[in-house]
């Protein structure tokens, strides 16, 4: 049931949004055809998560704020659309197992590692939960750069990263904080990339 509301759901969103942003899509060609994937993007807006959805070529599980799951819509949409909840400002260890399971058996866990709205658009503190999840899974992590601003019929870009090798990092067994700054690194290069 859930995968087909998510591809209805997708097709929807993709129609709607699509032309307004005028969203254009870059490295798509890399992104891993299969096996567990962490996707770290920067967050601008609210509508990051369902654009970042419409333009990944593989379905994806996002962490949303517990807070979503009690707004009466939104607590029977998100479930259907992978969506799983995430206490903010603590550890949520029940969010964490979720999110390696979900990397284990080899589907694409979103994230925003910032775990916040930028107010200024330039990309800000990251959280260590990307790197808890990179180097705590044998995922590939891919980074992705949303470019705006979210302007109706101004480009809006959305660049995927090459998957970064996390092989030798988890050897010399980095500190989360450490591997989340590799990710936020990455991220940063594609956006004055692509600006």
């Amino acid at each position: 049931m859930n995968l087909k509301f998510y591809t209805f759901a997708k097709n929807v969103v993709k129609i709607v949004l699509s032309p307004i942003y005028r969203v254009k899509t870059i490295g798509k060609e890399d992104f891993p055809k299969e096996g567990g994937v962490l996707i770290c993007a920067n967050h601008i807006d609210n509508l990051d998560p369902p654009i970042v959805g419409i333009t990944c070529p593989r379905d994806i599980h996002f962490m949303a704020k517990d807070e979503a799951f009690h707004v009466p819509l939104l607590k029977n949409i998100l479930p259907k659309v992978n969506a799983f909840p995430v206490k903010r400002g603590m550890s949520d260890r029940e969010a964490l197992r979720k999110g390696l399971s979900l990397l284990k058996e080899g589907k694409v866990l979103g994230l925003f590692p910032e775990g916040t709205r930028s107010k200024t658009g330039e990309l800000g503190e990251a959280m260590a939960g990307a790197g808890f999840f990179a180097l705590r899974s044998n995922a590939k992590i891919v980074p992705c750069a949303i470019i705006g601003p979210y302007k109706a019929l101004n480009p809006l870009k959305v660049v995927y990263g090459k998957p970064i090798d996390f092989t030798e990092y988890r050897e010399k067994k980095i500190s989360a904080d450490e591997a989340t700054k590799i990710i936020m690194d990455e991220i940063r290069g594609l956006i004055s990339a692509h600006k």
